[in-house]
């Protein structure tokens, strides 16, 4: 009988025509996402997961699944899965990292242009035919703030807190950067987190969610932000207090946000944050484009393969299940 892989979602890319040649492929057509239970169910039998930021991959899926040998997750975050669970069981986990770097912090600094410029509220204003003869323009008409010369803090100076530097400085901003580890960055200064609020005109987050990272922003250190900052998150929800950056937006302390990630996904349509208009936001689109995606998974698929051939992952979070 042929191993047996189940894929949570179709696939973009080539490679994953290749998946097939070495296992029966069981893949989910929807409609929506994977219930827990339908998880549970079709994952039975399978020796192999592939699957995406969406799925919950916890301690008790994983107990639950005695064939399972290896999970391949088309993501570069994995704050789904429940990686001490599988690493107990010396089963590896992949993922995608690298390809969606750039395509990341263009969405960051897409999210901070609008945001700053506030062209979802004039797009709205526009649309809803307020744009008349009476309203048609004043010195203060939809004014925001300057992208160009202010001072950008980048929380988290990985692959991709460097590239939204790199644009920075085309910009000709100011970069300050804080690391959980220093690492230095030409054009880069290394300050504290708490300088950092203080110090920058706009706030972008690029950490992963971890226990450490979780509630990093608070309501104590939104508190510090600079008056009229912006906060960009394109890294995980969990990293912020929504209700405190909410109350902190609402109240003006800060001018704009641009989100593209929430603690609870998808986002729920009583979220305070979808309330306000100085909020621009987006559903967890940091690496959408056709050809990240495509390499993202090409990139899961040979993580799945290199498993099924009793190889060692190219791109594998828990390497020490090989020790």
């Amino acid at each position: 009988m042929s191993k047996r892989v189940f894929i949570t979602h179709q696939l973009p890319g080539d490679r994953v025509h290749d998946l097939s040649r070495y296992c029966e492929l069981i893949v989910w057509m929807g409609p929506g996402l994977l219930s827990s239970q339908n998880l549970r169910d079709e994952l039975a039998g399978c020796v192999g997961l592939v699957c995406l930021l969406t799925d919950r991959i916890d301690r008790d899926l994983i107990a639950a699944m005695p064939d399972l040998s290896f999970v391949s997750s088309m993501s570069v975050g994995v704050d789904h899965v429940d990686v001490a669970a599988l690493t107990a069981r010396g089963i590896p986990l992949g993922h995608t990292p690298g390809v969606l770097v750039e395509t990341t912090a263009d969405t960051a600094f897409a999210l901070m242009l609008a945001a700053a410029r506030r062209v979802v509220e004039a797009d709205q204003f526009v649309r809803k035919g307020n744009w008349t003869r009476e309203n048609a323009w004043s010195p203060e008409f939809f004014t925001g703030k300057d992208v160009s010369g202010a001072t950008l803090g980048i929380v988290g100076l990985g692959e991709i807190g460097q590239a939204v530097a790199r644009r920075a400085a085309g910009f000709g901003m100011e970069v300050l950067a804080w690391n959980r580890s220093l690492r230095e960055v030409t054009g880069v200064e290394n300050v504290s987190l708490d300088e950092l609020l203080l110090r920058s005109d706009f706030v972008s987050l690029h950490l992963a969610l971890t226990a450490e990272t979780r509630g990093l922003l608070d309501a104590d250190r939104i508190a510090l932000m600079k008056p009229g900052a912006v906060l960009v998150n394109t890294a995980r929800g969990g990293i912020v207090d929504e209700q405190a950056l909410a109350a902190a937006l609402a109240s003006g302390q800060l001018s704009a946000a641009g989100i593209d990630v929430f603690e609870h996904e998808p986002v729920a349509a009583d979220n305070p944050l979808l309330s306000l208009p100085n909020v621009v936001v987006a559903p967890h689109i940091g690496s959408a484009t056709v050809m990240t995606r495509a390499k993202m998974a090409d990139l899961a698929v040979e993580n799945a393969i290199a498993a099924l051939k009793e190889q060692a992952m190219p791109y594998c979070v828990n390497p020490e299940v090989y020790c």
